[in-house]
């Protein structure tokens, strides 16, 4: 009896934990809205009556490009729950990628998310590497049509390499996949992370981390 008691306690935990993160949905879908007054609180979120769900509920466009012209000759167009409602409890999102010749998009992580991506225009060198100790680039260059995976958290890119514009198409295994662009976050942090404490870690001048700090910081975004 003892035995069986453990195992059943041992057993409800377990289910508690897997539960835990990120549980189906209860209801064919939860329209987010903004008023808990106008909503029906379903699976711990306030959603739009299901019966007055209709199609725009579900909709967006990715049709117009993105602009390219900043520093990095990249730009991001999410389509997250903030523009498709329906997408509230679903566990997925999705983004347009444009990209200038030779543009890029940096270094970052999706903390929450795994992403898959499909070009659909161009040639793009992309990467991630994987974790320590060992730090291996896994790269690939990809043509129109060609598809990759970004595993959930490991720091990656993409780079159009070639003259002509390019244009990539991402989903993200969460609503909320979240975004750290390296470069910004350690150096554009706020308030600043101590410029000596950086040099050390990255064995740089203290005065090139003082340079990188002005560029990424809040100011020089």
């Amino acid at each position: 009896m003892k035995g069986f008691l453990l195992a059943f306690v041992l057993l409800a935990l377990t289910s508690s934990f897997a539960s835990a993160f990120d549980p189906s949905p209860l209801q064919d879908f939860c329209v987010a809205v903004d008023d808990p007054l106008n909503g029906v609180f379903v699976n711990g979120k306030f959603c739009k009556d299901p019966n007055l769900a209709e199609a725009d509920d579900f909709s967006s466009s990715v049709k117009l490009p993105g602009d390219t012209n900043n520093p990095v000759g990249s730009y991001v167009t999410a389509v997250n729950v903030d523009e498709i409602r329906g997408l509230n409890t679903l566990g997925i999102s999705a983004a347009r990628i444009d990209f200038a010749p030779y543009g890029q998009n940096p270094p970052h992580t999706h903390p929450r998310a795994t992403e898959i991506l499909v070009v659909l225009e161009g040639t793009l060198l992309v990467g991630f590497v994987t974790s320590n100790p060992n730090n291996t680039l896994i790269t690939k260059v990809l043509n129109k049509g060609d598809v990759f995976v970004f595993p959930i958290s490991l720091i990656h890119f993409q780079f159009n390499v070639g003259k002509t514009n390019a244009i990539a198409f991402a989903g993200l295994s969460s609503q909320n996949p979240g975004v750290i662009t390296i470069a910004n976050a350690v150096f554009g942090s706020d308030p600043p992370i101590e410029p000596n404490f950086l040099a050390r870690a990255f064995q740089l001048d203290v005065d090139m981390v003082k340079d990188l700090q002005a560029k990424f910081g809040m100011d020089g975004n």
